[in-house]
């Protein structure tokens, strides 16, 4: 999303009902979890996760990474209007080339950005080289519907009043999603043991847990 006018449309649209099921079910699945280090957010958007989650853990630091300028330009302004723009640093690059000053993170996040990506497989290889067998992952996306009509369907149930700009990006978006299947093939082939996915709504799936086979 380079465009400034759908990185707009984008950051002011209403998400606080899946970003704020991202919240809730990473506190599920992560109960009584005190988070003090570093965390990663992959694929930040406007940063409306990062803050969120900033907020949830206030002694955390997020290094939140999106390869579109215009969108962390938004970020950046949330950021301010937040006043965590201490604790947020928001970072611009495309994975797997990243330039990141920490090396291990104690928490990785990520949302909507495996269906965004050409090969699924560098997010998971990317993943896998930021994380010691202590880290929290926490992967929530999109899940690709049975039909076109099905698509449509949840297009009108959750975006009906949104921008056609919108309208057109999320369809787009489960129509390139994923299947929970094809996930765990994913991660198979990626020889990343120890995560879970899970099915949460009629559209969202999280990938969650610990790598077994991490390193220390």
């Amino acid at each position: 999303m380079d465009d400034p006018v759908q990185a707009a449309a984008y950051a002011a649209a209403d998400f606080s009902e899946p970003h704020g099921l991202f919240i809730e079910k990473f506190r599920e699945v992560f109960p009584g979890k005190n988070i003090t280090g570093h965390v990663l957010d992959l694929g930040c958007g406007p940063a409306d996760i990062s803050i969120r989650f900033a907020r949830a853990y206030p002694e955390c630091h997020i290094d939140g990474v999106d390869g579109a300028r215009a969108m962390l330009d938004e970020g950046e302004a949330a950021g301010k209007r937040s006043g965590l723009q201490q604790r947020i640093k928001l970072i611009q690059g495309v994975i797997p080339d990243l330039e990141l000053q920490q090396k291990k993170y104690q928490v990785i996040l990520s949302n909507s950005l495996l269906h965004h990506l050409h090969n699924p497989a560098v997010l998971w290889q990317c993943l896998s080289k930021l994380v010691t067998e202590d880290t929290l992952v926490f992967v929530m996306d999109l899940m690709r519907p049975q039909s076109e009509q099905d698509a449509e369907m949840l297009v009108n149930t959750y975006c009906g009043n949104e921008p056609d700009i919108l309208r057109c990006d999320f369809y787009n978006s489960l129509c390139a999603a994923f299947s929970p299947k094809e996930i765990k093939l994913q991660l198979e082939d990626a020889d990343l043991q120890g995560l879970e996915v899970e099915v949460i709504t009629d559209r969202h799936l999280i990938v969650h847990g610990k790598l077994i086979n991490a390193q220390k």
